[in-house]
């Protein structure tokens, strides 16, 4: 007979949710490398998770508990426990959830991604099987998690009446690198539904293609929308440098997309940029963008190399405590760093001279297998993000590495990559 606390195990429940929320906030960040990943949240979540699994058929009410308020933790924390526990009466019930409550599904989706592959037998074939497109759709998703191709060209998903299933399995052509499927995302780059389109486009450059695939993407690049910035950073690392100068130069026109211009000008990596990027140091809404863009292009750490100074006196960013204070968003540049303009001058007029303008340069060397698999072991997430992206641009037909994935995992998968 296990005997519990029942404060003890309720917490436990409270703190796998909020910490996998915590972890999800954190993904595309500028300052976590994938040990903090690991040390900060993905063995405490693990260690939370142990001790549900240890509380066992007690453990269930306090996920049940957690579930009257839905969020996307509370669903992860209890879909974790339903497939470790093989019961299907509790998935139905979160799937219904997640059906009503649309923001949750993420919950669900990371939960299967997050047990290993083993756990899913028997669960995954049954979504796969599924004529429900939410549980369809969730299958995918599931397979795009672990990078697993369930046979995507055998399949009927990509001619599916339903769009959500559509764009997912679209979305799993480039994730498991299925290069075979060119000409079906081809097919879609004009598709009514934005979601098709997109994962086409995006789906068609991973995979290979480098022409109406890229200038479908990279239209999406520069247009408003929900995938502007991933288009944008992944259109900018397919094109010839000369092409994405173009790009540049068009939103150099506009005042308003100054910030992509600045994360842009990183992205190509030409050194012609780094001179226009210190004048920008010395802008206080644009400085620290700055400074990433320039680490993104030469390497440089500014804090390894002194090249970072003091938070400017009296700058406040994003939301305060005044309550009549119209500004309540949050900062995008919170977590980057402060560059010294005249310490950041002074370091590259001592080491410009070996960056050669014209070429591509990612985090201080050109754009190579072995350089990109260095910065998906010690970068940070979001050069580690990039670096999974020109891995498959490389080697088109390559599964995406995926950044998001248990940090035991990710190690799993670079110690075996040469």
């Amino acid at each position: 007979m296990t005997l519990i606390i029942p404060e003890i195990v309720s917490l436990h429940a409270e703190e796998a949710g909020s910490l996998f929320e915590m972890r999800r906030g954190v993904l595309n960040a500028p300052h976590v490398r994938l040990t903090d990943l690991q040390r900060a949240f993905d063995e405490r979540i693990a260690a939370h998770l142990d001790a549900l699994a240890v509380a066992g058929e007690h453990a269930w009410p306090f996920c049940e508990a957690a579930l009257e308020e839905p969020s996307v933790g509370a669903v992860f924390a209890a879909a974790v426990r339903a497939v470790e526990e093989k019961r299907q009466d509790r998935l139905d019930r979160l799937f219904a959830l997640v059906g009503v409550i649309a923001e949750t599904r993420a919950g669900l989706i990371a939960a299967l991604g997050w047990v290993e592959r083993e756990r899913l037998h028997g669960i995954g074939v049954a979504l796969l099987d599924s004529d429900d497109p939410l549980r369809l759709t969730v299958g995918i998703a599931a397979c795009s998690t672990h990078r697993v191709d369930p046979g995507l060209m055998s399949q009927g998903w990509l001619a599916d009446a339903e769009a959500s299933v559509r764009a997912s399995a679209l979305r799993l052509i480039g994730e498991v690198g299925c290069d075979g499927a060119m000409r079906e995302c081809a097919a879609v780059l004009t598709h009514s539904d934005p979601e098709c389109r997109f994962w086409g486009a995006w789906s068609s450059v991973v995979i290979g293609n480098r022409g109406a695939g890229l200038k479908a993407l990279a239209d999406a690049g520069v247009d408003a929308g929900p995938h502007r910035d991933e288009a944008f950073c992944l259109s900018l690392q397919a094109m010839t440098v000369g092409a994405a100068h173009k790009v540049l130069q068009s939103l150099a026109r506009l005042p308003e997309d100054l910030r992509y211009l600045i994360q842009g000008s990183g992205i190509v990596g030409d050194p012609v940029y780094v001179p226009w990027l210190i004048t920008h140091m010395s802008n206080e809404q644009s400085a620290r963008l700055a400074g990433e863009a320039f680490s993104l292009l030469t390497g440089a750490d500014l804090a390894l190399l002194n090249l970072e100074r003091k938070t400017p006196e009296n700058f406040e960013s994003g939301p305060n405590d005044n309550p009549d204070d119209p500004n309540i968003e949050s900062d995008p540049d919170d977590n980057l760093l402060w560059p010294d303009p005249k310490r950041v001058e002074d370091w590259w007029s001592k080491h410009g001279s070996r960056f050669q303008s014209g070429q591509r340069y990612f985090m201080g060397a050109p754009v190579t297998r072995e350089h990109c698999i260095e910065v998906l072991k010690n970068g940070y997430q979001r050069q580690r993000i990039l670096a999974a992206h020109y891995l498959c641009l490389l080697e088109p037909g390559t599964p995406l590495f995926n950044t998001s994935a248990p940090a035991w995992r990710q190690q799993r998968l670079l110690a075996g990559m040469n």
